[in-house]
């Protein structure tokens, strides 16, 4: 079996060391090269073209977020970001560095690594590198915010049985990026609220929620285990906390320790189905870029229960795994670009809102 090729960069020659020990054990990776700075990861992608790079932040000269917004301008490489996930700036930029095209974000151990986390490391530098990533993410978005010709296509809105009530929204790889562009595009006066469900870790939570907020301006929280379900006139957003399952139940968000699904939790697949059994029809389900499955069958659920299902076209995933799972499995009445998914959620919401309860 070919082994993935590597490319370790940390200024801790210590840190260095332990990830290659980490590597060479495990049997299936080639580290092919270190570096101690971005300047030199750059050229050393440049030079050996590693299947993947862990990638520190904090580093002298170039630091990781540069060099990986260089990375991926130049010579896109999937990036797993090393991050001290303590440091509140440091999770900014690191939610930064995800938004620059970074596939993952792993905590940075401060001592030598345990097992479960070494086995965690890995397991994620194994599913980053197979993503293929073609262009620079951050560069791709800024362009889909300026004016497109001929502008993008959005299908017709049917009139449905029920105005719906929420949106939820479930992404992995690239989803943090795809997300603050969704929230960002959506008007003003989008009149529901949204649930989101990002494959996130619970020590990166904090930094997501406050880095999508700032990103947005808008209202972004992590979701409190008992609170009542936001009502609809505003957008707003509640998230899945890292290591907790949200389901809707009785009116409220409820937050569960339930086993991982599709080695997931938050799961996606969780969340959908409990709003297609609290709310029927009356909600929007969204799926967005992510590898695996999870939410596809969430979002079958959905749509059998009469919801509106939506799921982002793969011209403009990062990693097409989950919508291409729900479109699969028949869950996706609309397949539509990432530019074209905040005019299309916008008309769904207020056309149902005004028709849908003829």
């Amino acid at each position: 079996m070919k082994r993935l090729r590597v490319l370790i960069v940390d200024d801790s020659l210590t840190m260095r060391r332990r990830l290659a020990e980490l590597f060479t054990a495990d049997g299936t990776f080639e580290v092919v090269g270190e570096a101690i700075d971005g300047q030199q990861a750059f050229e050393h992608c440049h030079r050996v073209r590693p299947d993947v790079v862990t990638m520190d932040l904090m580093m002298p000269k170039l630091d990781g977020l540069r060099s990986t917004e260089l990375i991926m301008a130049h010579c896109p490489t999937p990036i797993v970001v090393l991050s001290a996930a303590e440091s509140r700036t440091e999770g900014q930029r690191t939610m930064d560095a995800l938004a620059a095209g970074a596939v993952d974000a792993v905590d940075k151990p401060s001592g030598p690594p345990d097992a479960k986390w070494s086995r965690t490391f890995l397991e994620r530098v194994r599913l980053a590198a197979r993503v293929r990533v073609i262009t620079h993410v951050r560069a791709r978005f800024q362009r889909e915010r300026e004016p497109v010709r001929p502008p993008p296509v959005v299908p017709a809105v049917p009139t449905l049985a029920q105005a719906p009530r929420l949106l939820v929204v479930g992404a992995s790889t690239g989803g943090p990026a795809a997300v603050s562009f969704l929230l960002g595009a959506l008007p003003p006066g989008f009149p529901l609220p949204m649930l989101l469900v990002l494959h996130t870790t619970e020590q990166f939570d904090t930094a997501m929620v406050e880095w999508l907020e700032a990103r947005s301006g808008l209202q972004v929280r992590k979701a409190v285990d008992g609170e009542a379900l936001p009502l609809p006139g505003r957008l707003c957003v509640r998230m899945a906390p890292g290591n907790r399952h949200m389901v809707v139940r009785g009116g409220r968000l409820w937050l569960e320790d339930g086993p991982e699904r599709h080695s997931c939790r938050p799961s996606v697949d969780t969340l959908f189905e409990s709003v297609a059994r609290e709310l029927g029809g009356a909600a929007i389900g969204c799926l967005l870029t992510g590898m695996g499955r999870d939410g596809a069958e969430g979002l079958g659920a959905m749509r059998r229960a009469g919801a509106t299902t939506v799921v982002e076209d793969e011209s403009t995933c990062v990693v097409f795994g989950m919508p291409r799972e729900a479109i699969r499995l028949g869950a996706a009445q609309h397949v539509v670009g990432l530019t074209a998914l905040p005019m299309l959620l916008t008309a769904l919401a207020r056309a149902d809102a005004r028709e849908g309860t003829a």
